[in-house]
This record gives C-alpha cells, structure tokens and sequence, in this order.
C-alpha cells in the first residue's frame, strides 16, 4: 500500500513484454556483465521465439487458401517448414520455462537459430527443389537474430556455422545425385556471399558487445560512484531530510512541538590544546566525537554538529518519538561512563560537561554551500546555557526535562541559579536511572 492508501499499480503482461525488449546493460541490476549478458539472453530469447512464431502464423492464412482455392498453385513444402519449425520454436519456448533451460540458454539458442533453415536445406536436399541455392530463403533467421539478441557473439558464430556446414553438405548431397546443378563458379560466389553476410552479423554482434560491456562497467562505477556521495550526503544529514533535498528546491524547515537537545563539551580543552601537538590533539577530540556519534546511533538520535570541543545531539526529529526525553538521558549517562572507559584505555582524565533542555525547536536545512541540517528557537538556546553553566561531570536539566524524567531517574536539585539571557532558573542534576522503566511512558510530564 502507498503512503496515501492506494493500491500500488501492477505492471501489465505488455509493460514487462516492453521493458523487456528495450532492457539495457544498467537496468538488471546484475552483479557482473556476465549475469546481465544471462538474464538478457533469457528475456530476449522469450520474446524472440513469439515473434518467430508470429511470423510463421502470419503465413498461415495464404497457405490454407492456396490450399483450399487454387490447388494446383499449392505447394506444402513451406507449410511442412513452417510446421516443424513451429514445433521446435514451441520446444525451446517450453524449455525455457524450466531450470535446465535457463541454466542452458545456448542450446535454445541455436534451436531458435536452427528450427527454420536446418528443416528448410533437409526438405530441399531430399525433394530436389531448386530453392537450395537461393541462400536468400533461409537466411532472415540471422538477420533477426543478430538484431534482437546481440549478444553472445560466439554463439551467433555457433549457430551460422552449423548451417553453413549444412548448406555445403545439401550441396555436395545434391551435386552426387544430380538433383541440384550448381556450377563451381556460381558455388564459389555463394559461398563468398555467405561469408559477408556472416561476417557482418558476427562483427554487428560483437561490437554491440563491447559497446555493452563498456556501458556496463560504466554504469557499475557511476552507481559506485552515486552510493559514495548517498553515504557522504547521510553522513551529514537525516535520510528523510537527504531524500527531500533531493526533489524539492525551496528551503527545508520543520516545526517540532517537543524535542529533547543536548549540549557537551569537553572541560579543560582549551588548556589541554595548548599542551598538546595539533595532530594529537585533533586525534583525541576525534576519539571522543566519534564515541558519541556511536551511542547517537545506538539510542537513534540524531547527531547535529559539533562546535569546536562541543557536541550536539537531539532526540525526537526528523522523525517524532515519545520516549525523546528518556533516549536523551540515557544518552548523557552514557556519554559519562563511555568517558571513563576510554580515559582508562588512553591514560587521559577527560571529563565533559552536558546540559539538556525539553522544548519546541525549528529544524530544516537553509544556505546554497555547505549546507547542513540545523535547529533554531530558545530551546536550543536554553540547552546550551544549561551546558556553559553546569558542573564539570555533571548533567543539568532544566525543569522541564525534569518534569519528564522525575518518576523514572535519579536527579538532584541544583537550586536556582543565574543564566544568561534567561535569568533566574531552578536546575537539576541528573544522577541515573531509578529502576528499569518503559521508555514509551517517558515523552510528556507525570
């Protein structure tokens, strides 16, 4: 079903039938040109078999008439063709609808190619008809081929071979047994002639095939090359958010009734960049930048940026959740005791600083270069106070995070303490996790 309750449309018997016939090497999504070159070969080989059969039909009505209305004009050595050609066509179409088939494409192959003129030089060599040098007869099946199924230029070569040697065999038949009086030149142009005609279908067939194997390869690294800038683009913004981008020209903005946003940074880093070598110090802060990106991902939060030693991240967009508040905290808590651990493992005594604030924000993505998915409105502004202004190791919440997570975690009063820009306000400390709770039940005030 579609976003907007309809019923997805089914594609027609004719639609496949057309996008299969004008299918190209990028369009299969095949893992190499051989598996594309397969599924080609299968799909054409289908629809090459009813238009033969067609063709044969097509025929029929003037064949019953001559047969019905003017017998002495009527002559059952084309309907006797066109009948056991028909039969093979009806095999091989059959055979394609099993595994073995399609496992062995080249065999119905070369039954398509040979159903029409192997049964046309047999007839002629056994009733003596003068049709046997007049190539032209039998030849329209590697005409067709060679323009439907283009590809495999081998097995083109397979299959004219097969009935040159069958041509020359009806020949050499019919010059013993005097049915057939072709003279050595006459038979030495023929056999020039074929061999033009050969070569061209084998040479259209085989530069097809490099044209095709090229666009193919082309194809797989302009793909590679799309994938790579998708994962980029992700990596910067939210897939939604990419996905909208990508069709719409006008400015991205969203408006978010409650979302839950938190501010970190690193205490002491100015001091410690002093200290430090800049690649050193460059390798640290990405050590810790890229814990937290993992915990974001692990709590399904999303990442905003990071401002020099200070990190950003907001729970409840671009997709709303309930429990945003309790995924933020969980979040901080974690962020403390990942701190820890990787303090052991680097011999480093990093602490941070978290501030987190529950309120209504715009978020949306504006600018023409190096634009990025951003927030805007007083809650972030509020959030980012509640970290210039905490304790270093600490996790101050304001009251309205508070009102949110007071039934299921641990906070302490901070008291009432001065901000900036936003004057007097009362603060909390969150500590942990009270007991184990249902984070659905932790998005609105108890």
């Amino acid at each position: 079903m579609k976003q907007d309750g309809s019923r997805p449309r089914r594609q027609s018997r004719s639609q496949r039938w057309i996008q299969e016939l004008v299918a190209n090497p990028g369009d299969s999504g095949a893992a190499s040109y051989e598996q594309w070159q397969q599924r080609f070969l299968l799909n054409r080989l289908r629809i090459a078999i009813v238009l033969w059969l067609l063709y044969h039909l097509s025929f029929l009505p003037f064949d019953l008439f001559t047969a019905l209305f003017d017998r002495d004009r009527f002559d059952n050595f084309w309907l006797t063709v066109s009948a056991f050609s028909s039969v093979v066509l009806l095999i091989c179409l059959a055979v394609l609808q099993t595994r073995f088939g399609q496992r062995h494409l080249a065999w119905v192959f070369l039954g398509v190619a040979w159903s029409f003129p192997l049964f046309f030089l047999i007839l002629v060599t056994q009733r003596g008809h003068s049709e046997a040098n007049n190539y032209y007869l039998w030849m329209p099946p590697f005409f067709f081929l060679a323009a439907f199924i283009p590809v495999r230029w081998r097995l083109h070569l397979a299959a004219q071979l097969g009935i040159i040697l069958c041509y020359v065999g009806s020949n050499w038949v019919g010059q013993i047994t005097g049915t057939t009086g072709t003279t050595g030149e006459s038979l030495g142009e023929s056999y020039l002639t074929l061999f033009w005609f050969f070569f061209f279908c084998n040479l259209s067939v085989f530069m097809y095939e490099r044209l095709a194997r090229s666009e193919f390869k082309a194809r797989q690294v302009l793909v590679a090359e799309q994938e790579k800038s998708e994962r980029l683009l992700l990596n910067i913004l939210p897939q939604s958010i990419a996905e909208r981008l990508k069709h719409e020209s006008n400015s991205i903005a969203d408006n978010f009734t409650e979302v839950s946003v938190l501010f970190a940074d690193i205490v002491g880093f100015t001091q410690l960049s002093a200290q430090m070598p800049p690649e050193a110090l460059v390798n640290l802060l990405n050590q810790v930048f890229s814990l937290f990106d993992q915990l974001a991902a692990q709590y399904d939060l999303e990442k905003i940026k990071t401002i020099g030693d200070a990190y950003m991240v907001v729970a409840g967009l671009p997709e709303a959740r309930v429990d945003h508040v309790a995924a933020i905290a969980d979040m901080a808590l974690e962020m403390q005791q990942s701190l820890r651990l990787l303090n052991q493992q680097i011999g480093q005594t990093l602490n941070i600083r978290v501030g987190i604030h529950t309120g209504p924000v715009v978020a949306g993505v504006i600018g023409l270069k190096k634009f990025a998915y951003d927030l805007w409105g007083d809650t972030v502004n509020t959030a980012s106070r509640m970290e210039a202004s905490g304790i270093p190791g600490e996790i101050q919440v304001t009251q309205a995070t508070y009102d949110c997570l007071k039934h299921h975690y641990r906070l302490e009063e901070r008291g009432i303490i001065s901000i900036k820009g936003k004057g007097e306000m009362t603060t909390y400390l969150l500590k942990g996790r009270s007991h184990i709770q249902d984070k659905a039940t932790l998005g609105q005030p108890v």
